[in-house]
């Protein structure tokens, strides 16, 4: 009989060109495509929440797969991190209606980028975060931040190439935090643009550097120019940390 698995997956994106299958390298939605066809012995295509970019890291993204396995859908995850590499584990498996797709239900995803604030960079966290070696203020920043919470059109935060036509999303939270030298920039909403969290973490840290004033990011946000906003910020800094599902 045929059932529909929900399966909630972390990985390591640094030796991955991205979620998404494509030509020009190894994807994590790929990997996992190999491995559940080989473990259940079926075709199978995982549908991703979250078609992460190249260097981008998870801790909660989401995929699901039909299959007519006999393996019981909890059990699922443990097998199949039997065959995983280590930079990819399958977190929990359960079994979800059949109609369920983890794209079209209402849901709040929650970023966090991580910065290492300080003179030198540290080789041991080189894969997880980004090195800035001149001083931040946390204060002008965490003001930037005010000026992109709630409703807004983020054309202005979005990469020129994306596809959709409907820019406007909605930030619920926008947190800046520190501990030690890292600084850990936090971000949910009700979805994001393409490179829209790199985009407003770029521009936070050139408001943090004193380049730019906090006031701006308002007029930034208001010009609906991609060319208005700092560059993007580099994708190892980036983790989605978990997708919460509405009823």
């Amino acid at each position: 009989m045929m059932k529909r698995i929900k399966l909630t997956v972390a990985y390591d994106g640094t030796d991955y060109c991205g979620w998404q299958v494509q030509p020009n390298g190894m994807t994590v939605e790929e990997i996992l495509n190999r491995e559940l066809s080989a473990l259940t012995g079926e075709e199978v295509k995982v549908i991703g929440a979250s078609r992460t970019d190249a260097g981008v890291h998870a801790e909660g993204n989401v995929a699901v797969f039909d299959t007519e396995t006999g393996i019981p859908a909890e059990r699922i995850a443990y097998a199949l991190n039997c065959r995983l590499p280590e930079d990819i584990v399958a977190v929990k498996s359960e079994e979800v209606p059949g109609d369920w797709h983890p794209r079209y239900q209402c849901s709040v995803k929650t970023y966090e980028y991580r910065i290492l604030n300080r003179e030198m960079p540290d080789p041991v966290c080189r894969r997880s975060t980004v090195h800035v070696s001149y001083p931040l203020n946390l204060g002008d920043m965490r003001t930037a931040a005010g000026y992109l919470k709630g409703e807004h059109d983020f054309k202005s935060f979005c990469s020129p190439h994306t596809e959709v036509k409907d820019t406007v999303r909605t930030v619920h939270s926008l947190e800046i935090e520190k501990e030690g030298d890292i600084i850990t920039v936090r971000i949910s909403g009700n979805g994001f643009l393409y490179n829209m969290v790199r985009i407003i973490v770029g521009t936070l840290i050139n408001v943090g550097r004193g380049a730019c004033p906090p006031e701006k990011v308002k007029e930034i946000l208001e010009a609906r120019d991609r060319r208005k906003a700092a560059a993007t910020a580099p994708a190892k800094g980036l983790v989605l940390k978990h997708i919460r599902y509405g009823k």
